[in-house]
């Protein structure tokens, strides 16, 4: 089905795609895979971010700047009126986990403007947060690794004791980091709570093979389609930076089982991990898409493409299941730019048109 000509833009967040890609590109690919003239605004916090500067399938019609999360909803909604002054966007994708909130809490504001999301309600989201998902886990009989929180080192460190080391440390809302040793656990305390704050995480380190699944709920507690993959390979942030397909029933099962338990509504990813001898083991749950979400796209999987049909009630179109043994990996590349771009950017917090492209050519 064609996109209704009077459709207002679409907005997307997370426009980095460096070491440790955000989401947002990829939404954005897919996005236009489906509907190719769709005019699609980035929403950015840092002019440097590379999709800004892209004129491939990625290619966004302008950018605004935004307040980092941390300012509040407040900031955020203050500056997204500003936006909404100057460009009719009727729907926005957030594609970062530390802005979900902000977002979630101005939703209702934003209806009233006539901007539509699909978000989680506050419970939900908060119940899937880093420091609270193994009680979730735990009530609902999914398997995860144990896992523990701490609001000051020394706790961190008796509660690592306890789980045996190695253990993984981590941040509440990214980042992990090995420890072998109670320094290192010191360490790493240290740097994640001065980087994303308190609380700080410790987990069992479960060696095995990786798996990830990317989705969409309904709100009601089903899910409207999804994929999953086995990692192939990984950086050493531990992003999948290669995967494949798998067809396996028992994490089919357990996705039904924590988005029924969540009632989840809108995008989300499943990290898992296994060990011979043990079931899947859940680790972690993502409030948006997966930067790797437009290689089921690509496979007749587009699940931003439907978020959009069913936020502007049109009729979604098939999601096709994806084949197992079909794989993707990750390629570089160099995306040029005009410093004028970045300077009007920077000093203005918007650029309304495409990046310029004035590059001499040599005969």
């Amino acid at each position: 089905m064609p996109m209704p000509v009077d459709t207002a833009a679409v907005a997307v967040t997370g426009l980095h795609r460096g070491d440790n890609p955000q989401p947002g590109a990829a939404v954005i690919a897919s996005l236009r895979r489906r509907f190719p003239g769709l005019r699609i605004v980035g929403l950015s916090y840092d002019p440097m971010e590379s999709t800004i500067y892209c004129q491939d399938g990625c290619r966004l019609d302008a950018v605004y700047l935004l307040p980092y999360p941390r300012t509040g909803p407040k900031a955020l909604m203050e500056r997204l009126e500003g936006i909404l002054e100057r460009e009719a966007i009727g729907v926005i994708i957030p594609c970062l986990d530390s802005e979900l909130m902000n977002f979630i809490e101005v939703q209702d504001g934003l209806a009233r403007r006539g901007v539509k999301m699909m978000l989680p309600t506050k419970t939900a989201f908060l119940r899937r947060n880093k420091d609270a998902l193994s009680l979730l886990c735990h009530r609902i009989e999914m398997p995860t690794p144990e896992t523990r929180i701490a609001y000051d080192a020394a706790e961190l460190a008796k509660f690592a004791a306890q789980i045996g080391y190695p253990v993984y440390v981590k941040g509440i809302y990214y980042e992990a980091h090995l420890a072998t040793t109670e320094a290192e656990l010191y360490a790493a305390f240290k740097e994640l709570a001065e980087m994303w704050g308190l609380p700080v995480m410790v987990q069992e380190m479960v060696a095995g093979e990786e798996y990830d699944v990317v989705g969409l709920g309904d709100g009601k507690g089903g899910n409207i389609g999804s994929c999953s993959i086995r990692k192939m390979l990984r950086t050493s942030a531990g992003k999948g930076f290669a995967g494949v397909v798998v067809a396996d029933p028992r994490i089919d099962a357990l996705v039904r089982r924590l988005i029924r338990a969540l009632r989840w509504a809108g995008p989300f990813e499943l990290e898992f991990i296994k060990a011979p001898g043990r079931p899947h083991l859940l680790f972690e749950m993502n409030p948006r898409f997966p930067a790797w979400v437009d290689f089921p796209s690509q496979l007749g999987c587009n699940l931003p493409a439907s978020l959009l049909e069913r936020l502007l009630g049109m009729e979604p179109d098939r999601l096709a299941p994806c084949e197992a043994g079909r794989m993707f990996i990750r390629h570089s590349v160099d995306v040029l730019g005009d410093i004028a771009d970045l300077a009007e950017l920077a000093s203005t917090g918007e650029r309304a048109g495409a990046p310029l492209l004035t590059f001499s050519r040599r005969p």
